[in-house]
C-alpha cells in the first residue's frame, strides 16, 4: 500500500457533553482512535490529534443553574476530571480545548456568515412550547405528557418509549415542563435554518458520501436522507440552527437573543481546539509544523478524520461537510463510525440497572488500563458494528494471549540470557531465521489492518505469530538445554530468537499497548521503535537489561468487583472537626474522583544530599520505576525535601519511600524539586517535634502506584 510520506493528519474523535464524567462508551472510541494515532507515528507520519469538551446548551445551563454554578463554572469542574481518564487508559491527545473557548465563538460566527452570504440561512416563524415559570422555550425533551398513540404517560415530546411512536411535542396529552412542572403554552419565535434541502447541499452530500469517506454501512443509512421521496423532494429537510435566551451558547451575530443550536458550533470545536494548539505553539514543538493553523488547514495535503459513534452520523456526515464546503473550508477526508459498546451478548449498558462498566472504577481497582486496550482492540473493527464486553472473554482473552502466548516468550528466554551469557544477544542459526522471517514478513499486513482500523483482525494476526513462535520454544526446550553445558550454544541460539521475536511482537502490539511496549524498549536497550524497524534485529552482541515481570493476569477478584453495582450514598455533608492525635481536625471530604488524581509512587533513594545555604532541605535523587536510560541506569527525579532536622543523608540511601509522583515541578530558591516525598509531622511542631518519612513493607519495588 504505497502512500505519501510523510502525510499530514487532523484527527479528533467525537467531544463529550460536558453534563457528566466520562462513560466507557467515551473510552472506548478513544482508544480506538489513539491506536490509530499511535500506528500512524509509527510509520513517521505527522498527526494533530485534538479534542475538546462540548460546553454549550440547555441541559448544562439547567443542571448548572441546579447545582448553584454559572454555567462556565459547571464546565470547569466536569473539564478537572478528564485528565485521570485519559492518562490512566494512555490516551494521549495533543490538545484539549472547550467549544466555549473564544476561538469557537469566533469561528463559529464566521462560518455562520459565509453560509449566509451562500443564500443558505433563511428565517421563519414556528410555535414552540414556552414555560412560562422558567421563561423560556421548551425543547422536545423537556416537555412530557401522554403519547398520543398508545397512551403512556411521562412520555417525552419527541417519541413514545413504550410503542416508539413518533410526533411533535403538541400532539401529547396534558402536555407539561419538565422543568417546572406548568403547563406550557404555544408561542411564536423567529428561528434561523440552514437551507440542507438546496440542491447545492444534496449534490454535494450526495458526491461527498460517495467518495469513499464513509463505511458501505454508513452511506447506506445516509443515503435514506439524501434520496427523494415519493413527491420527488429530498427527504432531508432544512436545519433549525438556531435557539432563544435564556441560553447558554454563541450569540448568532446581529440577532439579539439569538444562540446557535448546539450542534452548529460543537464540530466547529474541532477546528478550534486546533486553532488553540497552533497558537498556543504546541503543533510546531511537537511537530516542528512551520504553517501557520489557517494555512494548514488550507492545505490540499493535510488529510482530516473523525472517529464517532453510530448515533451521530447526520450531524457528522450531513451538517458538518455542508457547514464546512458551504463556508470555503475543506472537506473531511473520512468519518470513521463504530458501534456501541454492550454487555455480556448484547445487554445495554445501564447505570441504574447497575449493569455498566465504569471507566474510573476499573482503574481504582488497580486493573492494568491495556487488558481493556487489547481486549477492545482484538474486538474492534474498521466496520460500525456493535463491541460486546463478556468479563470472563476478557480474562480468558488476556491471560491466554497477553500472559499466556506474548509475555510468556520473553520470561522464557531472558533469565539464561542474563545468567549465562552477561546479558548479551548471540548468533541465530537457520531455523531461528525461519522463525524471525515470518514475523517480519507479516509487517505488511498488519500495517494495512492497523490503517484500516482492523484491530481484531491484527490481534488475531499478531497472536498467531506469537502462537508459531511458543511453538519453536516447546520444540527446543531450553530449560532442557540449559542443563547440558555442550548445548551452550544452542541455547544462546534459541533464547536470542526469542528476544528478537519479542521485540518484533512488542513492535506489532506498540499502537494498543504503549506504556508496555515502553518498559520492553527499557528492558530491550533500544530506542522507542517504528513499524520499520520490523525489518531488522538486534543481532548478535546487542545486551539487555535484566529481566523484571511485565504484565499480570487479570484477578477474578477484581473483575467481580468491576460490576459490582455501586453502593448508593447520600450526598456529603461537611466533615466535623474535632481535636485529633497530630494536632489538625480532618480535612473535608473528597470524592473518589478527587482521590484518583494523585498518583502515589514507590521510590527508591539513590543519592541524598545537604543543599548549600539551606538547614532544612535534603537533596534526594529518586528511583521511581521510570525507566533507564541509554547505559542502564535508572531515570531519576530530584526532589527537596525538608527534612533535614530529622534525618542523616547516609541514613537514607537505599531506603525505600513514598513520593507524589505527578505534581507539578516546583522551581525553588535552591533548585527545581520534581516531585514530593510524604512525612508525617505533628501540627505543633513546638510542642512535638518529629518528621516521619513514609516507608514502604519490604518487597515493595519503584513504580509502584499505592491505591
Amino acid at each position: 500500500m504505497s502512500q505519501r510520506h510523510p502525510r499530514r493528519l487532523f484527527v479528533t474523535t467525537a467531544l463529550p457533553y460536558a453534563n457528566g464524567h466520562f462513560h466507557i462508551g467515551h473510552i472506548m472510541e478513544y482508544i480506538q482512535a489513539d491506536i490509530w494515532v499511535r500506528y500512524q507515528r509509527m510509520q513517521g507520519h505527522q498527526v494533530h490529534f485534538v479534542c475538546a469538551d462540548d460546553a454549550h446548551g440547555a441541559p448544562i445551563m439547567i443542571a448548572a443553574e441546579k447545582a448553584g454554578l454559572s454555567p462556565q463554572q459547571f464546565v470547569a469542574a466536569i473539564a478537572a476530571g478528564r485528565k485521570a481518564y485519559l492518562d490512566g487508559f494512555h490516551i494521549a491527545f495533543d490538545h484539549w480545548h472547550s467549544t466555549d473557548a473564544v476561538e469557537n465563538h469566533q469561528l463559529a460566527q464566521d462560518v455562520y456568515r459565509a453560509l449566509k452570504a451562500n443564500g443558505l440561512i433563511e428565517t421563519r416563524c414556528i410555535e414552540q412550547f414556552f414555560d412560562p415559570e422558567k421563561g423560556m422555550f421548551l425543547s422536545d425533551r423537556y416537555v412530557l405528557g401522554g403519547c398520543p398513540k398508545c397512551g403512556a404517560q411521562d412520555q417525552y415530546g419527541d417519541n413514545c418509549e413504550v410503542c416508539g411512536a413518533v410526533y411533535a411535542p403538541t400532539e401529547l396529552t396534558s402536555p407539561r415542563s419538565a422543568l417546572s412542572g406548568a403547563v406550557p403554552v404555544l408561542k411564536s419565535s423567529e428561528h434561523f435554518f440552514f437551507r440542507l434541502s438546496d440542491p447545492r447541499c444534496l449534490a454535494l452530500l450526495d458526491q461527498w458520501t460517495q467518495s469513499g469517506a464513509v463505511q458501505p454501512e454508513v452511506l447506506n443509512k445516509i443515503s435514506e436522507w439524501i434520496e427523494p421521496g415519493a413527491d420527488g423532494k429530498p427527504k432531508m429537510g432544512d436545519w433549525d440552527i438556531s435557539r432563544d435566551a435564556p441560553y447558554f451558547g454563541i450569540e448568532i451575530p446581529d440577532a439579539p437573543g439569538k444562540y446557535f443550536y448546539v450542534w452548529l458550533d460543537a464540530p466547529i470545536g474541532y477546528l478550534a481546539a486546533l486553532k488553540s494548539y497552533f497558537d498556543q505553539g504546541g503543533a510546531q514543538a511537537a511537530c516542528g509544523e512551520t504553517q501557520s493553523f489557517e494555512a494548514f488547514m488550507a492545505d490540499p495535503e493535510t488529510e482530516q478524520f473523525h472517529f464517532i459513534g453510530k448515533d451521530i452520523i447526520t450531524f457528522h456526515t450531513l451538517f458538518w461537510p455542508a457547514m464546512l464546503h458551504f463556508s470555503g473550508r475543506k472537506l473531511p477526508n473520512a468519518v470513521f463510525v463504530h458501534g456501541f459498546l454492550t454487555l455480556n451478548e448484547g445487554e445495554k449498558m445501564s447505570k441504574s440497572r447497575g449493569t455498566g462498566l465504569d471507566p474510573l472504577k476499573y482503574l481504582l481497582l488497580g486493573m492494568n488500563p491495556q487488558w481493556l486496550r487489547y481486549y477492545l482492540a482484538a474486538k474492534l473493527s474498521g466496520r460500525s458494528e456493535d463491541v460486546d464486553f463478556n468479563p470472563q472473554d476478557f480474562m480468558a482473552r488476556v491471560n491466554s494471549d497477553l500472559v499466556g502466548k506474548y509475555i510468556n516468550i520473553a520470561s522464557r528466554a531472558a533469565g539464561f540470557i542474563a545468567k549465562r551469557f552477561d546479558a548479551r544477544l548471540g548468533e541465530v542459526s537457520s531455523d531461528g531465521e525461519t522463525v524471525l522471517d515470518q514475523l517480519q514478513m507479516a509487517a505488511p499486513l498488519l500495517a494495512q489492518l492497523y490503517a484500516e482500523r482492523e484491530t481484531g483482525k491484527a490481534m488475531r494476526e499478531i497472536m498467531q505469530l506469537a502462537d508459531r513462535v511458543n511453538s519453536y520454544v516447546d520444540q527446543n526446550k531450553p530449560w532442557e538445554l540449559a542443563k547440558q553445558d555442550a548445548l551452550a550454544g544452542r541455547l544462546h541460539d534459541v533464547c536470542s530468537t526469542c528476544i528478537e521475536a519479542f521485540r518484533l511482537l512488542t513492535l506489532y502490539l506498540k499502537p494498543v499497548l504503549p506504556a508496555l511496549a515502553a518498559e520492553v524498549e527499557a528492558f530491550l536497550c533500544i530506542e522507542p521503535m517504528q513499524f520499520a524497524d520490523a525489518q531488522r534485529l538486534l543481532g548478535a552482541g546487542h545486551r539487555i537489561q535484566p529481566y523484571r515481570h511485565l504484565l499480570q493476569r487479570v484477578d477474578a477478584q477484581q473483575l467481580e468487583a468491576l460490576f459490582e453495582p455501586s453502593t448508593a450514598t447520600a450526598e456529603p455533608k461537611p466533615a466535623p472537626k474535632p481535636a485529633l492525635p497530630g494536632g489538625q481536625a480532618l480535612a473535608p471530604t473528597i470524592a473518589i474522583d478527587d482521590f484518583a488524581k494523585i498518583d502515589l509512587r514507590i521510590a527508591r533513594i539513590l543519592a541524598c544530599e545537604a543543599v548549600p545555604g539551606s538547614t532544612k532541605l535534603l537533596r534526594l535523587t529518586l528511583d521511581v520505576g521510570e525507566g533507564v536510560d541509554a547505559q542502564g541506569q535508572p531515570l531519576t527525579r530530584s526532589v527537596l525535601a525538608g527534612i533535614a532536622s530529622a534525618y542523616q543523608s547516609a541514613d537514607l540511601v537505599g531506603q525505600l519511600t513514598v513520593v507524589l509522583a505527578n505534581l507539578a515541578p516546583r522551581k525553588m530558591k535552591f533548585g527545581l524539586s520534581e516531585g514530593m516525598v510524604l512525612a508525617a509531622s505533628d501540627a505543633d511542631e513546638q510542642a512535638n517535634p518529629g518528621i516521619y518519612l513514609l516507608a514502604p513493607w519490604p518487597g515493595a519495588q519503584p513504580g509502584m502506584r499505592l491505591r
